[in-house]
């Protein structure tokens, strides 16, 4: 722990530096690589056959049944008694109350629905009466998909104009839009390469992150305002190392964030997983755990590069780092005339 201090400390003080900035063309190189695999997977998935995401019951329709008195907490059982009866029913078992449990699977035909009744109360021992099971339509149609995407642009505008004011550039503020398309676009890649189910309960955890993203984004982005301003007065560092001083100071905090907020979020996974089987639980955590991650990384390795490749266009800018090379170049022959 205390080489991580010390670590964190050489960061801070610019004695090491980690090559966020100097290597940005590799990182943005790479982001758009992923991007790109991002965007191909589920097309990749749909060419082969497969549906391009795995969409949960809300998404798709479906069957469902519901097993009252018994433990709510009974979720391998219930999941087990549904594959016995028909494998392949994927289930989705999920606690309605404490003495109740509410099973979803694909849409099954009318003899499947009754074998999996009888494997309930068979593996439950409860009465007839106790296990209900009806048809369920898709809950998540097209009318809120228009209204959740009408709700991320409006809250993406927002989040770009407030940016652009507050770090009073708009090139800061792209930046961070584009940092925000990353996650959401790796994000959904990887829910698409894994198989991952999506839910609404994934969707919600989906949406926290993109706030938790610009939060992170917009912690390093002011030091980097800090340490780049009056930079063209700067005849030590150029503005892109100036920038880079910026990230790398905040480095550690940004692990320690990601950190703090996955390692519960791991455990309310591993307990949804192992512990309590699959459910609305797991559905929120495992979308929290991978945007937060995604997020940590798209900050480090995609929006602070890009802001400093961005503002390298500007003229005042290219005149600084000319002027710092010049003074280095000058500081150099005074000391090969001096030895």
């Amino acid at each position: 722990m205390k080489k991580f201090f010390d670590f964190g400390n050489k960061l801070h003080s610019g004695e090491v530096s980690i090559p966020f900035v100097r290597k940005g063309k590799l990182w943005l190189g790479l982001a758009a690589l992923l991007t790109v695999l991002s965007l191909l997977v589920p097309v990749v998935r749909g060419a082969a056959g497969a549906e391009p995401f795995n969409l949960g019951i809300a998404f798709t329709g479906g069957s469902e049944f519901q097993v009252d008195h018994v433990d709510s907490s009974a979720e391998a059982q219930a999941n087990k008694a549904v594959n016995d009866a028909v494998p392949g029913a994927e289930p989705r078992t999920v606690p309605t109350s404490n003495d109740s449990l509410k099973i979803e699977t694909r849409q099954l035909n009318d003899d499947e629905m009754q074998k999996v009744r009888d494997s309930l109360i068979e593996s439950f021992e409860v009465s007839p009466e106790n296990v209900t099971s009806n048809f369920v339509g898709p809950l998540w149609g097209q009318n809120i998909t228009k209204k959740m995407t009408l709700a991320l642009v409006i809250y993406v505008g927002l989040a770009l104009i407030i940016m652009a004011l507050y770090f009073r550039t708009f090139k800061m503020s792209l930046a961070a839009i584009v940092g925000l398309f990353f996650v959401m676009v790796l994000t959904t890649g990887i829910y698409a390469a894994t198989g991952f189910e999506i839910t609404p309960e994934a969707i919600i955890g989906f949406l926290t992150v993109l706030s938790f993203s610009l939060y992170d984004t917009v912690v390093v982005f002011d030091k980097i305002r800090e340490t780049t301003k009056d930079f063209e007065k700067n005849r030590k560092q150029t503005f892109s190392s100036l920038v880079e001083l910026g990230v790398n100071q905040t480095t550690v905090r940004s692990i320690n964030t990601t950190a703090i907020g996955a390692l519960p979020i791991g455990a309310i996974l591993f307990i949804g997983v192992f512990l309590l089987g699959a459910g609305t639980l797991t559905d929120i955590a495992l979308s929290l755990f991978v945007g937060t991650i995604v997020a940590t990384v798209s900050t480090l390795f995609v929006a602070s590069p890009l802001y400093a490749v961005l503002r390298r266009t500007e003229h005042k800018v290219r005149q600084q780092e000319r002027l710092v090379e010049t003074a280095a170049e000058a500081g150099s022959e005074k000391e090969r005339v001096a030895s």
